[in-house]
């Protein structure tokens, strides 16, 4: 695992990225007057956290591509994980509820959410790590 990071996270962020703001704006332009307030303020909470977490995880890569340690490149990919698969069950059943009003899509909502909490802890493990500064090359 030493050496060059996986693509998929930087690839995930840029989707996430990317349909975050398509949903931020179909939300803006096209639910608004479709739907009641309390459901555009769903939508927006799902667009919000989707793109905080698609720039989170783009963080998350460049730093991973910045440390020598399989170990902790191993975390970095863990988090990456938790962090997508939070995303498409936080912000996805957000967007499903809205959409369909079908009440079964709201208790996986807080499946997605601790998945986000999970990649945060783990982040947090990973910044406090010994060696999870940019690698500097050995002195001599």
């Amino acid at each position: 695992m030493v050496g060059e990071a996986p693509r998929w996270p930087r690839s995930m962020a840029a989707l996430l990225g990317f349909l975050g703001v398509a949903a931020g704006a179909f939300g803006a332009h096209g639910l608004r007057n479709l739907v009641t307030p309390e459901q555009m303020s769903t939508w927006e909470t799902a667009a919000d956290y989707q793109l905080l977490h698609a720039i989170a995880l783009l963080a998350v890569s460049a730093w991973q591509q910045s440390i020598h340690s399989s170990r902790l490149q191993f975390w970095l990919l863990l988090a990456s994980g938790l962090m997508v698969t939070g995303v498409l069950l936080f912000s996805g059943s957000l967007y499903l509820l809205v959409l369909t009003s079908i009440s079964a899509f709201g208790p996986v909502t807080p499946v997605g959410g601790v998945a986000l909490l999970a990649s945060w802890l783990i982040l947090f493990g990973c910044a406090m790590a010994k060696g999870s500064n940019v690698a500097t090359p050995p002195s001599s």
